[in-house]
């Protein structure tokens, strides 16, 4: 179900917001990340994802939100679940001041051909494929992203 602005607001204001990221890997075990055209997290580069709606289901939501992300909609049983992770940002994807975003994530790992996908520019200005050791060094990519490989939440 999707929410007014105004209702929408209430909860970020006042509830954690519960989403899937997608850590996406390829044959050669790099790791899909895109530059983030939204807030929270706008201007990093991060692995696809996005929230859940009230009354949907978990299989439907994975389904639609690869279907959104990566341009494919996939089975949530081709994928496995990583973890449960919190994202904290400053700001809100309204760009409402003085209102920050909670996330509870439900992490979950996808292994995938490079050139499968068809990937849309929604959500993300661009896309690239990254190393692992090369993500974990590079300060563009969002902190929440880089800490799925860095042993802060036990690594992937």
């Amino acid at each position: 179900m999707q929410l007014d602005r105004n209702d929408f607001l209430q909860i970020v204001r006042n509830a954690p917001l519960v989403s899937i990221d997608l850590i996406v890997r390829d044959e050669r075990d790099r790791v899909l990340v895109g530059m983030r055209l939204n807030r929270p997290a706008q201007g990093s580069w991060f692995v696809p994802g996005g929230r859940i709606y009230k009354d949907e289901r978990l299989e439907a939501a994975f389904e639609r939100i690869t279907r959104t992300e990566l341009g494919t909609a996939m089975p949530r049983s081709s994928a496995r679940l990583l973890g449960v992770y919190e994202h904290l940002y400053e700001d809100n994807s309204l760009d409402v001041p003085g209102v920050s975003t909670h996330y509870v994530v439900l992490g979950h790992q996808l292994r995938v051909q490079a050139d499968a996908l068809a990937l849309p520019e929604a959500q993300h200005s661009r896309y690239r494929w990254v190393a692992i050791e090369e993500l974990l060094r590079d300060t563009t990519v969002h902190a929440n992203a880089r800490a799925y490989f860095d042993g802060t939440w036990g690594g992937v």
